[in-house]
């Protein structure tokens, strides 16, 4: 018997779509630096949802690695920085280059309209 194990890897390619919106991203850039370009994004329990590109803190292990589904941590606020909207965690900034189709926009704006009466997720529960 072998001594292996079999991991799987759970990701998405980015469409063309996703990708120039990320180089439109870059091209733009950003006064604060950004820790990674988030595709498919949706807000769901203060979490942001989507696949990741360009993260900052990718390692050899694969985590954090292009095209990987990340869920972020709490989303602290969700601002309009030129042509994008950046999401600002408790220790990264994303900037959303494409929304979840169908729920992606209006989970954005629902937050957007919630996150003056929203509390943050207690520290043991994240």
């Amino acid at each position: 018997m072998l001594d292996t194990l079999d991991v799987n890897f759970h990701g998405k390619r980015h469409t063309d779509f996703d990708l120039k919106r990320i180089i439109r991203a870059q091209e733009q850039g950003f006064d604060i630096p950004v820790t990674a370009y988030l595709c498919g994004v949706s807000i769901r329990a203060r979490a942001g949802i989507g696949v990741v590109f360009g993260h900052k803190r990718k390692d050899q292990y694969g985590r954090f690695g292009d095209g990987h589904l990340i869920r972020t941590s709490d989303v602290l606020k969700v601002e309009r920085e030129g042509k994008f909207w950046v999401m600002t965690t408790e220790n990264s900034r994303y900037v959303l280059a494409t929304f979840q189709r169908g729920n992606g926009r209006s989970s954005l704006h629902e937050f957007l309209r919630l996150s003056r009466t929203l509390h943050p997720t207690p520290r043991i529960l994240q």
